[in-house]
């Protein structure tokens, strides 16, 4: 069985530790124990030690002493530091891009540069600011809020900020745009658009693009789409891969631009492998690009993984021996459906002391549920505590009528689930009403 070393700790490396246990024997190193992970790792026979998985020379040194093959970095923090860029220097096979490739993640206006190029018909209105005086003069010449602010780095999902929902006047909007200014010496300011978000995740092999069922996420923290934005609440895909307000010219469009993409990030050297993942808004006036990411969403790969039926020990060899197709890369025809459960005080505020919980993790998956731990460790019987001030755990369903997985997953959380924890209650109500 070959070994297979998987970088990252939340709940997107706890579904890809599922899928990659089936078929190889599983290896991490881990800055604590996500119950989810260490499940799948002594399932599979693997093994894993607490560390830093940013320690480039303890990584070395475990993928040397365990003789591992293979190694899967789905971490936008890991990929910007180049961790895959050690396991190439290893000769190990590789799913996700090197540093160079990810920078269309951790580079905002790299990604802008890319698409301006190749597709300039994608492009919402945009300033790449640099200056302070340049900054001022820009948002002067908007007449109200209606602006968008990026910062230029990876912010976790929580970093762009809308006029009208994120700031309420010009002035407040010049202040975190200064701020994102000051701190990494570039920030975005964008035209607000009207439009339906969605996001489009293709695998690549570095030349083939196969794209993965439109996921429907719920960035904001309360119900409604109210309060901060946040790393994601919940997430939903459709079953024909679409969500209603989308065609399948609109999801052509789409994966012709990310397929031109990895060409161009791989013109010189194989660069990119694994998932490039692409926001985009429908409006009026056509589809807009709003990011790209260099991996799997989180809660996003939650859906998409569970609606795989190809094996993806099978699609993982597909990507290292350069030979994905769609044929050898299929999806199921059923919905998906995730919720995230958190802190009280998650997005809210943060929180020196750790939240101790309680779930009954044996209940849930008697209910033919799935849990994915994310941020939080198990202390003892159906009881954990937090590791951060992040999102704790997910529970994921799939099947034919999504009114009946709602009811599934919101009645196990409810019986199942410890009061001292919160989550929105009106994951996928947006399309059922």
């Amino acid at each position: 069985m070959k070994k297979c070393l998987l970088l990252g700790n939340g709940g997107r490396e706890a579904v890809l530790a599922e899928y990659i246990s089936k078929e190889y024997e599983l290896y991490s190193v881990l800055p604590y124990e996500n119950p989810s992970i260490i499940e799948k790792i002594e399932d599979s026979n693997g093994k894993y030690i607490i560390g830093s998985p940013f320690d480039k020379e303890l990584v070395k040194e475990f993928i040397q002493k365990e003789n591992i093959e293979i190694c899967v970095v789905s971490s936008d923090n890991l990929l910007q530091e180049g961790l895959i860029d050690v396991a190439k220097s290893l000769g190990l096979k590789v799913f996700g891009p090197t540093s160079k490739g990810s920078k269309v993640e951790w580079s905002k206006t790299y990604a802008l540069e890319i698409v301006n190029k190749i597709a300039p018909q994608f492009i919402i209105k945009n300033y790449n600011i640099e200056t302070k005086e340049e900054l001022k003069r820009i948002i002067d010449s908007y007449k109200d809020e209606n602006f968008v602010i990026k910062p230029e780095g990876l912010t976790g999902g929580k970093g762009v900020k809308v006029g009208g929902e994120h700031f309420s006047t010009k002035e407040k909007g010049y202040e975190y745009a200064l701020s994102c200014l000051e701190e990494s010496g570039k920030v975005i300011v964008q035209d607000k658009v009207q439009g339906k978000e969605f996001t489009l995740m293709c695998l690549t092999d570095g030349k083939n693009v196969v794209p993965m069922p439109i996921t429907f996420d719920y960035p904001y923290r309360y119900e409604e789409d109210k309060g901060p934005g946040t790393g994601g609440m919940g997430c939903m895909s459709y079953p024909n891969g679409l969500l209603p307000f989308l065609t399948n010219e609109d999801i052509l469009q789409c994966t012709e631009l990310m397929k031109k993409t990895i060409q161009y990030l791989n013109k010189d050297s194989k660069e990119f492998t694994g998932v490039l993942y692409g926001g985009f808004f429908k409006t009026e006036q056509g589809i807009k690009f709003i990011e790209f990411n260099a991996r799997f969403g989180d809660p996003e790969a939650l859906n998409v993984l569970n609606a795989l039926e190809t094996p993806f020990a099978e699609v993982l060899e597909n990507i290292i021996n350069e030979n994905l197709t769609e044929e050898n890369c299929k999806f199921k025809k059923d919905y998906t459906f995730t919720v995230y459960v958190v802190s009280k005080d998650y997005a809210v505020k943060s929180s020196k002391n750790p939240t101790i919980f309680k779930v009954n993790t044996e209940a849930i998956k008697n209910e033919n549920l799935k849990i994915y731990f994310a941020n939080a460790k198990k202390t003892g019987k159906n009881e954990y505590t937090s590791v951060s001030n992040s999102r704790l755990f997910a529970i994921t369903t799939s099947g034919k009528d999504l009114e009946e997985l709602r009811k599934k997953v919101y009645n196990a959380i409810e019986k199942n689930v410890d009061k001292v924890l919160d989550y929105r209650k009106d994951i996928g109500n947006i399309y059922i009403h």
